[in-house]
């Protein structure tokens, strides 16, 4: 990461996408002007590409960790809306079939807190890649993120077990299986 080599073709393979992505959830959402900027994006990069300009790497794989984080934070955030579901409190329905008020209340906290999680997360990759040296934000990238999840994965459920030992249990496997049949109603 500290050592790629320049081409004007980085930014489009590592960075469109994921704009691209971005773009087909904002139309879907009914966020057209947001679509529409990310699929313009996507088209920038590619025209800058083909006229032979190029961003640095270390721009590349700080916008692509970035907007990865902001896209996730945009897809919890989004279901925080009136009239929508939080997507946790969709994945815990999903495991459990029906859930108390309490359950749905705290679900739709660990939502906000996911979406915090990710913007913090954002915003502490720009502030290092513009205050410190790049092997500092690359070390955050690489190694602080996968273990910033995980630990937000442990202390959310802690935290549950602690402050709800009512709540039925649901193993990680079950989770998963909730959120990879998403397609199919559960009641």
């Amino acid at each position: 990461m500290t050592r790629a080599p320049a081409s004007p073709w980085n930014a489009v393979v590592v960075v469109a996408p994921m704009l691209a992505l971005a773009a087909l959830v904002a139309w879907r959402r009914g966020r057209r002007m947001l679509a529409l900027a990310a699929a313009a994006g996507a088209g920038a990069l590619v025209l800058q590409a083909s006229h032979g300009a190029g961003l640095p790497p270390q721009t590349i794989y700080v916008g692509q960790h970035v907007g990865v984080h902001v896209l996730l934070a945009f897809l919890f955030g989004l279901t925080l809306q009136a009239g929508h579901e939080p997507l946790v409190t969709a994945l815990a329905r999903r495991v459990h079939g029906s859930l108390t008020a309490e359950m749905a209340a705290y679900s739709r906290k660990v939502t906000f807190a996911w979406t915090v999680y990710f913007l913090a997360m954002a915003a502490l990759s720009l502030a290092l890649f513009a205050l410190a040296p790049f092997r500092a934000w690359a070390t955050f990238a690489n190694l602080v993120t996968p273990f910033a999840i995980v630990a937000m994965f442990l202390g959310e459920h802690v935290l549950r077990y602690r402050l709800h030992p009512e709540f039925e249990r649901a193993t990680l496997a079950q989770a998963m299986r909730a959120y990879a049949d998403r397609s199919q109603p559960h009641d």
